[in-house]
C-alpha cells in the first residue's frame, strides 16, 4: 500500500492512526499482519529481497526511514537484511520470548510496527543483522 510518499504528497510526518480500525483501513492485510500483530512473511517472497538500487526502505505504517540500502546485504535467510539502521533512534529492540527461544524484536520506533528480529550475525563493521519483513517496508529509490 503505497502511503504516498514517493510521490512527495505526504511528510514523514503524517498522523499516525489511533485506534486498531485505523491501522486496519491504512494497511493491507498482510502489512497489518505482521505490523501489527507481529506476524512474519513466508521466507524468499518479499519484493525488496533482491533490490540493489541506491535508495531508502521506510516503514509501511507511518513512513519513516529506516535503512539505506548501502547497508542491505545478502544474508542467505530468504528475508531482507541490513547490518544497521538508518538513524540509530530510527528502530526500537525489545527481548521476544517465543517458540524459538529469546530473540530480539525490531520495531519502527515512530509507529511501534514490527519489522522483524537482529541478530549478532551480520557482517563488519557492527556485526549485525537485522532480519525484516519486507511487507513492512518501502522502498524509496534515488533516481
Amino acid at each position: 500500500m503505497s502511503l504516498g510518499l514517493l510521490d512527495g504528497s505526504m511528510s514523514d510526518q503524517q498522523r499516525l492512526p489511533e485506534t486498531d480500525a485505523e491501522w486496519r483501513e491504512r494497511l493491507t492485510d498482510d502489512e497489518y499482519h505482521i505490523l501489527r500483530e507481529a506476524g512474519t512473511e513466508p521466507r524468499n517472497t518479499s519484493e525488496l529481497l533482491h533490490v540493489d538500487e541506491d535508495g531508502r526502505f521506510r516503514c509501511a505504517g507511518c513512513g519513516q526511514v529506516l535503512f539505506e540500502s548501502d547497508t542491505k546485504f545478502e544474508s542467505g535467510t530468504g528475508w531482507p537484511s541490513f547490518f544497521e539502521p538508518a538513524e540509530e533512534d530510527a528502530v526500537d529492540t525489545r527481548p521476544d520470548d517465543g517458540l524459538l527461544g529469546t530473540r530480539t524484536e525490531v520495531l519502527c520506533s515512530n509507529c511501534g510496527g514490527h519489522l522483524g528480529h537482529v541478530f549478532e550475525d551480520g557482517p563488519d563493521p557492527t556485526g549485525l543483522r537485522y532480519c525484516i519483513n519486507g511487507l513492512a517496508l518501502e522502498f524509496d529509490g534515488e533516481e
